[in-house]
């Protein structure tokens, strides 16, 4: 990664999480990481975890930096943008995780030609296992796309996709942790039905879940060809194959990604043009 000064807006969960993620690989230089919150247990934990520097002036920090990013909530962003507008300076990009706010939208709001990014993670970021989307603005370079991939390569998976694509990963990867959790549950129910303990089937299920994700990464094999070779003939796993297919499963999920990319869609519009009315 080359040596940009990084400002990250909003020291949340994801906010956070990039932080640490960034300073336990060693990715920057020492003094290259800052961070602003309003809430001074947030910026003291930076500070003794992280090394960051701390603001609690976001145009401070927009000056500090020379990649700033937005991690705060889409409702808070028209006032962040606000704010630190004057400060975005032409030598800066602005990336933004606020989820549906479109690139164009953000650009309207800040200086002419400034460069901007817009990323898609999840919520395991928080364990360093996200899966991130990135992509670029009208006027993002080469540059800028390297630097966001190789910054959320420091909690897990990053991609660089087209800007329309962001709401189909919203639905399927954003939204997705939750319907891996509904997953894991119902297979610990199943198991407390047959006679196993609360416990012992929750972390059957959650180690089950873990370890074919494992196997399907490190394998890089189709998860069709791990299925079959777990289904012999006429064994229990086909038998229970038969049951999801029965029950509709694979429908379920593909119109659970389809649903969640459209309401993405919606409210992102949404949002963009309350935006769009104030500037």
């Amino acid at each position: 990664m080359e040596p940009r000064r990084v400002g990250i807006i909003g020291a949340g969960n994801m906010g956070f999480s990039l932080l640490r993620g960034v300073a336990a690989t060693q990715a920057l230089p020492a003094g290259h990481l800052a961070i602003s919150d309003p809430e001074a247990a947030r910026r003291r934990a930076a500070e003794e975890q992280c090394g960051a520097k701390v603001f609690t002036d976001n145009r401070e920090l927009v000056a500090f930096a020379e990649f700033v990013v937005l991690a705060v909530k889409p409702q808070a962003l028209d006032a962040v943008l606000e704010e630190i507008a004057s400060a975005v300076t032409a030598d800066k990009t602005v990336l933004s995780i606020a989820a549906g706010v479109p690139t164009y939208t953000l650009e309207s709001r800040l200086p002419a030609g400034t460069r901007v990014v817009r990323a898609m993670p999840n919520a395991p970021a928080v364990v360093g296992a996200a899966a991130t989307a990135v992509a670029p603005g009208a006027n993002a370079n080469e540059s800028d796309l390297d630097f966001a991939r190789a910054l959320f390569e420091s909690v897990g998976l990053a991609v660089v996709t087209e800007e329309h694509l962001l709401d189909a990963v919203t639905g399927l990867s954003g939204s997705g942790p939750a319907y891996v959790m509904v997953v894991v549950e119902a297979l610990a129910d199943g198991g407390v039905k047959v006679g196993l303990s609360r416990k012992v089937a929750l972390e059957l299920a959650t180690q089950t879940v873990y370890g074919s994700a494992k196997l399907l990464k490190e394998t890089r094999q189709h998860p069709a060809m791990i299925k079959d070779m777990v289904a012999s003939p006429g064994g229990t796993t086909i038998d229970g194959l038969y049951a999801l297919e029965a029950g509709g499963l694979r429908h379920a999920l593909i119109n659970a990604v389809e649903r969640a990319a459209r309401r993405a869609g919606v409210l992102g519009e949404e949002l963009a043009r309350r935006l769009r009315a104030k500037s």
